[in-house]
């Protein structure tokens, strides 16, 4: 990073620049080795006092004391990506809340309050996608009381990382007690090339709906009341993938599916197709059936089908501690469009 003019260390920022990106450095230390530095590229999104508060595109926020600041400027978002479709976040995020509807949904301005009886985060959360129509703390207390009436915990659903994503409004919430429970990435690819790929589709049965056998795959599911299937089902072209359980064969773990449950699929996975988007959802395998090339052949026979429907381009979600998916995902060439977070308030 540059900061220099004139070979000194300039601080090129005030606070009418909150709310933009920037790069700092800060002293942190000094010793016989000579001065120590730390740089940090984030939206600045508050200065109070004489601390400012940044927050990187990971949703990590970095209190730099005024008085350590010796360098820092102003610079422009992010370059646009060079692989992959191209993206607002405001398009990806109405996407992806399409795809997963809750059961109940109210406005509070342009916000979108969501519930499912508990079934989710992402349908039990504030989408916040705009002005609550009212000052924050008022928009918050509504969003405790709306929840607290369904016996509910209150979450508010932020994103960071992209053009137009809420960095401040995180600082916000964390200024006054909430806190980010998990964090997941949002990815994006071509989709043909998931389609084109050598996999063993020929297993993969692909229906218009969710059964039985389908949901005792799908570990977040639980008991599946009307709730469960209402948000499974809901969105604009949905598509279920179902690799059959092998009753009558050997698995790796002697038991005949790997599971235990006879019925039970080896793999399962969803999709949504939503214009030029296919959405991946509940891709999971039989513990005893994985690195089998599953996951893999699921996700190309519902691209394979969304590319016949008119599709161009693919997203997922996966949290951040998936190392395992993420490096599926990797390797499928998918890359982070931008994070999401779950704040909840304590």
């Amino acid at each position: 990073m540059e900061f220099t003019a004139g070979g000194r260390l300039e601080v090129r920022l005030t606070r009418a620049d909150v709310g933009k990106r920037v790069s700092v450095r800060q002293l942190t230390g000094s010793g016989a080795g000579g001065e120590k530095f730390t740089d940090t590229v984030g939206v600045l999104t508050s200065w109070d006092g004489d601390v400012l508060l940044i927050t990187r595109r990971t949703g990590e926020s970095v209190r730099v004391p005024e008085a350590a600041l010796v360098a820092g400027k102003v610079v422009p978002a992010a370059p646009a990506r060079r692989r992959g479709p191209s993206a607002s976040f405001e398009e990806l995020a109405g996407v992806c809340a399409r795809s997963w509807q809750p059961v109940e949904s109210e406005p509070l301005g342009e916000w979108r309050l969501r519930a499912a009886s508990g079934f989710t985060r992402r349908a039990n959360s504030v989408l916040p996608l705009g002005d609550p129509g009212v000052e924050l703390d008022e928009a918050l207390t509504r969003v405790r009381r709306w929840y607290e009436e369904r016996g509910l915990p209150p979450y508010v659903q932020t994103a960071t990382g992209a053009e137009g994503t809420q960095e401040r409004l995180c600082a916000e919430l964390e200024r006054r007690g909430w806190r980010s429970e998990v964090t997941a990435e949002v990815r994006i690819a071509a989709l043909a090339p998931l389609g084109d790929r050598d996999a063993e589709v020929s297993r993969v049965v692909l229906s218009r709906g969710v059964d039985e056998a389908w949901l005792r795959r799908y570990q977040r599911s639980g008991v599946p009341g009307p709730h469960v299937l209402h948000v499974l089902n809901s969105g604009p072209s949905v598509w279920f993938a179902t690799v059959p359980g092998e009753p009558g064969g050997p698995s790796r773990s002697g038991k005949p599916d790997g599971s235990g449950e006879p019925g039970v699929p080896a793999a399962i996975g969803r999709c949504v197709v939503d214009g030029r988007w296919a959405g991946f959802m509940a891709v999971e395998v039989d513990p005893a059936r994985r690195r089998q090339g599953l996951a893999t052949a699921v996700m190309t026979a519902l691209a394979r089908r969304a590319l016949e429907e008119g599709a161009s381009a693919a997203w997922l979600q996966v949290e951040s501690d998936n190392d395992g998916a993420r490096a599926l995902y990797n390797a499928m060439g998918f890359t982070v469009h931008h994070r999401y977070h779950h704040f909840r308030s304590l």
